[in-house]
């Protein structure tokens, strides 16, 4: 489990077909590396990964080929900057939401633009699986990243956050191009909501401990 705060910044390197190389980069290096042990989950721009190998700098890790093909990790160029944060850690705080390091499935830049006090960025979002958890005000990971759904489309299929110059300027999020690919992880709360929902549709005269009022009061309906 994580919160979508990004601790450090990394470079990947792919050694083999499976196995990712992620060296820790930057002034923020030391936020993760210190307590970095083998067994440790990583969220490696949003996918959790498990710490295998330590290295000089950064650790080894194995991707499965589902995770590859579903995520950026198996498209990314050799040396790409990724975003690094460490699991949550009992009694943390949390600053962002919760954010499991199952990416839901795919986004792209569609533009990026600067105001006086944070930037703007719309996505595309081509997977249903993905949109339907996209709300306004809502909790969305892009690239591993926690940020507040500002404005989105009734289906989901494109959505803008705004980025503070301190999160634009300490994640990846600054090197994304237009129509570059991110990882996306939908608000876990939606998706019980959603379960839950389904099964009291599917049984309607079944009592439940989870009422609709209590759903819509809080959004999720």
């Amino acid at each position: 489990m994580f919160t979508g705060l990004i601790q450090s910044l990394g470079n990947l390197t792919k050694l083999d077909a499976n196995h990712l190389k992620i060296e820790c980069v930057g002034a923020d290096r030391d936020r993760l590396l210190p307590d970095l042990e083998l067994g440790d989950s990583i969220a490696v721009d949003g996918v959790c990964l498990t710490v295998e190998t330590a290295v000089t700098n950064g650790f080894i890790a194995t991707a499965s080929p589902e995770t590859l093909a579903k995520s950026t990790l198996g498209h990314l160029v050799e040396g790409a900057t990724v975003n690094l944060e460490g699991s949550l850690r009992v009694g943390s705080k949390i600053g962002g939401h919760f954010v499991t390091g199952h990416v839901d499935g795919l986004g792209r830049l569609e533009a990026a633009l600067a105001s006086e006090t944070s930037w703007e960025l719309r996505f595309s979002v081509a997977s249903a699986q993905v949109a339907r958890y996209i709300v306004p005000k809502g909790s969305i990971a892009v690239n591993g990243i926690s940020l507040t759904v500002a404005d989105c489309s009734a289906s989901g299929d494109w959505f803008t956050v705004a980025v503070i110059p301190v999160t634009y300027q300490e994640t990846n999020l600054q090197y994304l191009q237009p129509s570059q690919a991110v990882n996306l992880e939908g608000d876990i709360l939606g998706k019980y909501a959603e379960k839950f929902l389904n099964l009291r549709s599917a049984a309607p005269h079944q009592e439940s401990d989870l009422a609709l009022d209590f759903l819509a009061e809080h959004g999720y309906v």
